[in-house]
Formats: structure tokens, sequence, C-alpha cells
């Protein structure tokens, strides 16, 4: 016999008051998108997800609100449902198949570590959340049914991020602080202590409660589409939009739906200012670019009593030489020269049974020299698997079949391009860093034509920044690369560590992804790499530009078990 889980109250939680109001609201208008929640481990995340199916409405047969978790490891057939084909065969009808979002109808869908889940499960699940319907179609069949639930998600940020598309897909975003209050951690530990000597006894005690926030959050839902805006919400909504650099319009839609719901809860009529300055933070922490606010005060000093010159080198403020580790230094600007496109080595691709032709040199972007643009692309391979619906298509019901339909191989893999950037300070003589901005550039533009992923990390002043997060190549990165500034030391091992760091996660959400790493530096660094894990596939690009060459990058390239390149260079006028 199974026991049935009993699950800690909401209103028992302790603190945690933005988090539970901003997941009231999206249980009043659930096509506000969902609910991302950010923090470290032990903050409430999943108790508080758990809690809120408890307050939703009943079914119509009774029963309480379905709580549907979404496993890391699971397929796009199991999330959206499939065609039964055991019932097309045994009866030629075709019959769908529930998946997990028609099962989460009504209820609450939670995904725990959504940053770790494939993108394309990601980017599903959020359509179907803002739209209320998922529609299946396959060989021409289609099948749709209405699937509206609250949809939480949650995430270590140590973990990795989500990429700023998938980011945007979510309505609101909270990041939960770090620490907490001494009185909040002892009354926490009281309230679950209570909990587990009595779990019925503490749940009778906070029935009235629960039932109270149930009829509030029902009667928020009756009145959610009465309520109205006036004209100044539309504009200052535009306007705060817009001083916050978000891109597209869907922070000003899913804001207006979050006041409106914002609105009702309080069981008001109309939109006020309230309501709105509520739920900025949450609509724009995750879509914010710049702030609106006034700029920071000035960067402090070049360095403090308290600081040392890393690796025992004299700072920059003592020297004005471009030789080993600098100490910390004001930023300085040095826009992109113009580079010409490279011959990189070919990719390390891993060996494919469905791809018959792996010993010829690659391209960029993974395709055989001598093929033309695209050319792989106009004819899929074939497995030796049948693909039993598409089968039953072919042959329109008919039995015995006459025709039988195989599955499609993958004619490639998806590659990222990984790039390390050197922005320390020794890279600002002679322009090295803005030649290798375009270097950068070229290699997206490469990319860009192949249709592949970048990803851009810096390193400088004793940082590791990403200047560009992990998406697909655009036309060109000049303007990101030429906002950022170089100077300080070179954080040499911190980034490599947080590149193979990035290398594991990406590769474990992702495991046909192929990733090869671009250090692009001019070795200028008494640090070593040979103790940490090596980055597959990866080039060294040495930027030196001297008389008398150090050679460091060469080093660099043999403890990384890396290709060396060394990248032409021209001083300049």
């Amino acid at each position: 016999m199974v026991m049935p889980v009993v699950e800690f109250p909401f209103t028992a939680v302790v603190g945690q008051a933005s988090l539970k109001k901003a997941l009231l609201l999206n249980v009043i208008n659930p096509r506000i998108g969902g609910v991302l929640i950010s923090g470290p481990r032990g903050s409430a995340k999943s108790t508080l997800a758990r809690a809120l199916a408890a307050l939703l409405p009943e079914s119509g047969q009774g029963d309480t609100s379905p709580f549907v978790t979404l496993p890391l490891g699971a397929s796009e057939d199991r999330l959206t449902g499939s065609l039964d084909l055991q019932k097309v065969l045994n009866e030629r009808e075709a019959t769908f198949h529930e998946g997990l979002l028609a099962k989460a109808h009504g209820g609450v869908l939670y995904v725990d570590e959504v940053n770790l889940l494939a993108d394309t499960l990601v980017d599903l699940l959020l359509d179907v959340a803002a739209s209320g319907v998922n529609i299946v179609e396959r060989d021409g069949i289609s099948h749709s049914h209405a699937a509206r639930f609250s949809l939480i998600g949650t995430m270590n940020p140590d973990e990795g991020e989500l990429r700023p598309q998938l980011l945007d897909r979510f309505g609101l975003c909270l990041e939960q602080p770090a620490s907490i209050r001494i009185e909040e951690r002892i009354a926490i530990v009281q309230q679950r202590d209570a909990f587990d000597r009595d779990p019925e006894r503490f749940i009778a005690d906070y029935a009235d409660e629960q039932s109270a926030l149930r009829e509030r959050i029902e009667q928020a839902r009756r009145t959610l589409a009465a309520v109205t805006a006036p004209d100044w919400v539309y504009a200052h909504i535009a306007k705060r939009c817009e001083e916050a650099g978000v891109e597209g319009l869907r922070a000003d839609v899913t804001w207006h739906r979050a006041a409106q719901a914002h609105a009702a809860w309080r069981g008001s009529d109309t939109i006020t200012q309230d309501d709105v300055d509520t739920v900025e933070p949450w609509v724009l922490a995750h879509r914010r670019t710049r702030e609106s606010s006034t700029p920071p005060s000035s960067p402090p000093p070049s360095s403090t009593p308290n600081e040392k010159p890393s690796g025992g080198q004299p700072s920059a403020s003592g020297h004005s030489g471009e030789q080993g580790q600098w100490g910390a230094m004001p930023p300085v600007a040095q826009n992109m020269r113009d580079s010409q496109p490279l011959d990189l080595p070919a990719l390390r691709l891993a060996p494919s049974s469905h791809r018959s032709v792996a010993k010829q040199p690659l391209s960029l972007g993974g395709r055989r020299k001598g093929d033309e643009a695209g050319q792989g692309r106009t004819r899929a391979a074939l497995t030796s698997r049948p693909d039993w619906f598409a089968t039953l298509i072919a042959n329109r019901g008919q039995w015995p079949w006459r025709q039988l339909r195989y599955q499609k191989a993958r004619t490639g893999q998806p590659v990222l391009h990984l790039v390390l950037l050197d922005t320390s300070g020794s890279t600002l003589g002679k322009r090295l860093l803005g030649q290798a901005k375009g270097w950068v550039d070229s290699l997206t533009r490469q990319a860009y034509g192949a249709r592949e992923q970048m990803a851009v990390l810096g390193f400088g002043n004793d940082a590791v920044t990403a200047l560009f997060t992990r998406q697909r190549a655009p036309k060109s990165l000049a303007a990101t690369l030429n906002s950022a500034d170089g100077g300080g030391g070179t954080p040499l091992r911190k980034v490599v560590e947080e590149a193979g760091r990035l290398i594991r996660l990406w590769q474990r959400r992702e495991p046909g992804l192929h990733i090869r790493t671009y250090l692009i530096t001019d070795g200028r660094t008494r640090e070593s790499v040979a103790d940490l894990p090596k980055l597959g596939d990866c080039v060294v690009m040495d930027t030196e530009y001297s008389f008398v060459k150090r050679g460091q990058a060469v080093r660099l390239a043999q403890q990384l078990g890396a290709h060396y390149w060394a990248l032409p260079t021209q001083e300049s006028a």
C-alpha cells in the first residue's frame, strides 16, 4: 500500500514573502508564464512549489489539483504526449497517449534544476505554459488539448545559467538570497521539527489559514477578467522597459498580466501604482540589460593598501611595461580591428555510425571541404531502424504493408564555439586586444554562416566575465567586443576552470554537443594549467608580438593537450 505524501502547508513556510506572492499571482493568472526561482540549495524552493498545489481549486471529481514533476531525463514524447502505436496496430485507430503536460492541466508543473534540462524541452514547455494549449503534430496527424498549469522552475546558479532566450520565456524571476537571518533560521527549524513530530496536527493547526488563502485565490480568479488598466499604466510599463534595455515585448505583456493579477489579489477592479511597482523587479530581473537608475559612482582607485599584485610582479602603477602579471588597473578601452577569416584546424568531431565520411578534413562548420554550401543538408541518411508510425501513414491503413519507412539519421553534430579572450593589461600594447577582438568577430561570422552557437568569456583584471552567453552566433559581435575593456592581471587558471565547468554542464545537458574551445592569449602569465582537466577539442591562439618572444602560449597548449595556432599580428601605425 502506498502511503499518501503529506506536504508542508504553504502558509506555514517562514518568510519568503515575495516568492509566495509571485507564486500566487501565477496561480491567479497562469498566462503570466511561470515563475523561475534562482537560489542556493536548501532555500525552500521545492517546499513552496509542492505546497502550492494544495491551494489550487479541486477538479470536478473532488480530487486535489495535480502536482507533476518533470524529470531531467524526460523525452519529448513523455513531455508532450504521443500517439499510441499499439492501438494503431491492433485497431487501426490513432489514439493519443497523454504526456506530462496533459497530466499537469489544472495543477502545477514543477521543473527542478531547469537550467540542466535540455533547451528544446524548456522552449517547448514554456510555449505551452504561455498559450495554455499543447499541440502534437506527427506525419500529418495533429492532436491538441488544454494544458493550463502553474509552471515553476528552480535552479541553482552555481550549476550554470539558462540561455537568455529561455530566461525571457519565464514570466517572473526571483533570486533568493544566499544568507538567511538568524531569527528566520531558528523559526524554520522549529516549524520543521513540529511538522515532523506530528504532521496531521501541524496541518490541522494551519487548516483555517490554508482555507482562507484558497478562498482568496478563487475570488481573485473570478474577478481577474474585470480588472482594467488606465492609459498611464501602458505608458509607464513601456517607458520602464525601454529604460531597462529590455528586448522584445514579452516583458510588457507579462508586466501587465502580473499587475492585473496583483490588483485582483487585492480585490480591486483597477490597476494602481502599487500593483505596477510590486511586480516590476520580478518582471525585469532576468530581462534587464542596463540599469535605468542613476549611474554607479566612479570605480575605486587602481590599488588599495591591502591589495597585492598577482604573481609577485610590480603593479601597473609602478611600471608601464607589458611584461608578466599586472596588478589591478583601471579598465582601458580598445576597439576591434578588422581581420580576415582564419583557416583553423578541423573540428575533432566524434565518430558517428551514421556518417560515412568522417576521415575527410572539416571546415569551421563541420562540413567536408569541397562540398557546396548546404549540400550535406539536401539528402538525409537513413538508419536501419523502422519508423513504424511513418510506415502506417505511408500505407494509408492498408494491410499487409507495401512500403516500409525508416528513421532518419542525424547528419551531423551541433557545434558550440567557446572563446576565452585574454583582456589583461599585457594585451593593450601594440593593439593586440583589438586584433584579437577582430579574430573573434571573424570566427563569429563563420559560425553564423554555419548556424552554430557561440559563447565568449573575457579574462582580465583578475576576473572572468561572460561577454556573450551561449546562443546562436549572430552576424557580428563587434558592439559586444568593443564594450570589453582591457587591463589588470591574467586569471588564466580561473578561466580554464570556468570553461571546464561550462563544458561539463553543457555536455551533460546535451550529450551530442561538440564544443571547440579557443584560448586567445599572448601567454603573459606564470600560472600553470597542467593540473587542470583538459578542455577537449581546444585551440590555443597565440597573439604575442614582440622582438623577444617568451613562447608561453606553446607551453599552455602542451599543458591543455590543445592545438597551437600563432595568429598573424601587425604592429599598429
